[in-house]
């Protein structure tokens, strides 16, 4: 694997994606100033409308809909943010919701969306569940293991009441698919962005490093994974959720905050996910995903799909 020659002599690329799940201006607002004032510029992921039909566990999130919270993503966007798409809402929307979602997107930031997460279990979210791998072991194991049925997902699924796959083929660029309890991506996807010809509605796939709250955050960030990024000249996308226990009583986690402000003096290249795909694509790194990587890839997501599950178990059992 050939080392990488970062733009302005930088040795390693950071950034984050923040899916937007439970998102407030008061949850998420002290973070995005802290990583504004070390510098680094990141990717945050919105929901275009409401949920009218209400939602059992995001219903305390914010959407475009809400003027202050609006005005807050348009401010992020304005100094240097990326804004991204996570579907057209915190549950699962219809082809007609979901297109109503991306004209809103269009008329709020006049541009495409380009980069976009599936959420959760909504019903639209393109090849998602077992559908994002083709391991017939691991797509069997991950079924029973999450219990969702093989129709659960049907975004990418012409005639489908949540198709919306040709939609997706117009305005995405780039769709999060595998993450990995690995802090540089390069370690286990070397080939990033990369093509499916399988998965064609997609134009290009992207990894990331799992991160889903504050805790795995700061474990992520701790000081050797920092060290050994820099050393190995590596990337990191770190796919996190910001408003999970980053701030609490308006003010960022120590420990958080002492991480980032570490890792941002060291020379690192801090842009938005999208900067750093498309600078990717340019440096000939981006190409059809290699079968050996790729079925390396599908193990060791499952590897760390199980592991995170143990740790889970393991917490929620220490807390009774």
């Amino acid at each position: 694997m050939e080392s990488l020659a970062f733009p302005n002599r930088r040795r390693f690329a950071f950034t984050i994606m923040d899916d937007t799940d439970v998102a407030t201006v008061a949850n998420v607002g002290p973070i995005y100033r802290l990583l504004a004032d070390l510098g680094m510029r990141t990717t945050k992921t919105v929901w275009p409308v409401d949920c009218p039909e209400g939602s059992k566990n995001y219903s305390s999130s914010s959407t475009l809909e809400d003027p202050e919270y609006l005005n807050f993503v348009l401010d992020l966007e304005r100094a240097g943010f990326e804004i991204a798409y996570h579907g057209a809402t915190m549950e699962s929307s219809p082809r007609e919701r979901t297109a109503r979602a991306i004209d809103k997107f269009l008329s709020v930031f006049q541009r495409r969306p380009m980069i976009y997460a599936n959420h959760g279990h909504n019903r639209e979210n393109l090849y998602w569940g077992a559908d994002r791998i083709d391991i017939a072991l691991l797509k069997f194991l991950y079924r029973w293991l999450s219990g969702q049925p093989s129709n659960q997902y049907q975004g990418h699924w012409p005639g489908s009441p949540w198709w919306w796959g040709d939609i997706a083929s117009v305005h995405i660029s780039y769709i999060r698919n595998l993450t990995f309890d690995e802090i540089d991506l390069r370690r286990v996807n070397p080939t990033m962005p990369y093509r499916d010809p399988r998965r064609s509605l997609v134009p290009w796939w992207f990894s990331a490093s799992d991160a889903e709250d504050v805790t795995a955050f700061n474990s992520l960030l701790r000081v050797e994974n920092q060290d050994r990024l820099e050393r190995q000249g590596g990337v990191c996308i770190v796919a996190t959720h910001l408003a999970k226990g980053f701030v609490a009583n308006g003010t960022v986690m120590p420990e958080t905050e002492r991480l980032l402000q570490r890792l941002s003096d060291r020379p690192g290249w801090f842009v938005p996910v999208g900067t750093l795909l498309d600078w990717l694509v340019e440096q000939g790194v981006a190409r059809p995903l290699p079968p050996s990587e790729w079925r390396r890839m599908q193990w060791r997501w499952f590897a760390d799909v199980v592991g995170r599950q143990i740790r889970l178990r393991l917490a929620r059992l220490a807390r009774r």
